[in-house]
């Protein structure tokens, strides 16, 4: 008995040496890093997952080539949300144009550990009624139908940064940030590539719930601020007191693994060397069902 407990104790130590001398010469290692190779290295871990490091606002955002464009867009991503731990506030604008019915979605809220805003372009192969807006599957526009795209994502007015591009999945997040939907909001421009589509989307805005008052026209583009959603929102299931709980806690956490360093930067590099499951699961913004059928289907061929 005393000499299991001798040797308990003696792993014990010897776990916590390794684990001491190996988190102190990580640490080392990413604070002699070069910060082009820095910012490189973490491009290439977070291409699979479609997303980059944007060093002026110190956030991670999509990528245009990011593999979420094959999926598309469906209401059952914004109905099953909860289960990955992302709350948000979603606002789907629909509109027709051109023979096709197109989707316009913003998205704020917690993403896991990251708080962050969405601006998703999409488009059905043709005209969709309304009642079969929740059951159609919605593809991402091509690259030639891009849109400028323009976000300033705030908390309780503070702005927390900005964004202004051509996409069709524009996003923005903060790691280690946490935060309720209701606490943030989105300043929103979009650029239009005619004035008919422009009237359309502006038409959609003001059925959904916009007043007129809300929405800024200047030449062909369209601001307004993102912040009550005017759509009826997806029915959450009992996890979604849970996940906010389980996001505050990680966010904790997070924090307090990475504390020996306030760039987001070296907080997801430092994860990645110490802890790679952890750096895993920080890109996973998004789980989509049918990504994850095809995963179980590819490998089952495999076997």
């Amino acid at each position: 008995m005393y000499l299991f407990a001798g040797i308990l104790f003696a792993v014990c130590v010897f776990f916590f040496i390794f684990h001491f001398f190996r988190r102190r010469n990580i640490i080392c290692k990413i604070r002699c890093m070069d910060p082009c190779k820095k910012q490189r290295l973490l491009n290439d871990l977070a291409e699979p997952f479609g997303f980059s490091y944007h060093p002026d606002c110190d956030i991670i955002t999509s990528r245009l080539d990011a593999p979420q464009k094959t999926f598309g867009y469906q209401h059952l991503y914004d109905r099953t949300a909860s289960h990955f731990h992302m709350v948000f506030h979603c606002e789907p604008i629909y509109f027709d144009y051109q023979g096709r019915t197109w989707m316009i979605e913003f998205w704020k809220g917690q993403y896991g550990i990251n708080i962050g805003g969405e601006i998703g372009i999409y488009h059905a192969d043709g005209i969709v009624p309304p009642e079969r807006f929740e059951q159609t599957v919605f593809h991402a526009v091509s690259e030639n139908e891009l849109l400028p795209l323009s976000m300033e994502l705030c908390f309780k007015g503070r702005p927390l940064f900005c964004l202004n591009r051509p996409h069709w999945w524009l996003t923005g997040f903060c790691t280690g940030r946490y935060a309720d939907p209701e606490d943030l909001s989105m300043n929103i421009s979009i650029t239009f590539p005619s004035e008919e589509m422009m009237n359309c989307f502006t038409k959609a805005l003001l059925y959904t719930g916009y007043s007129s008052c809300d929405i800024c026209i200047c030449g062909l583009s369209v601001s307004f601020t993102f912040s009550i959603p005017h759509s009826r929102q997806p029915k959450h299931c009992f996890r979604f007191p849970f996940a906010q709980w389980k996001n505050r806690q990680l966010c904790r956490l997070y924090r307090h693994i990475t504390r020996p360093f306030h760039c987001v930067l070296d907080q997801i590099l430092y994860l990645y060397f110490f802890l790679p499951a952890a750096f895993r699961r920080t890109l996973r913004f998004k789980k989509h069902r049918r990504q994850k059928c095809r995963k179980k289907r590819t490998c089952r061929k495999c076997s």
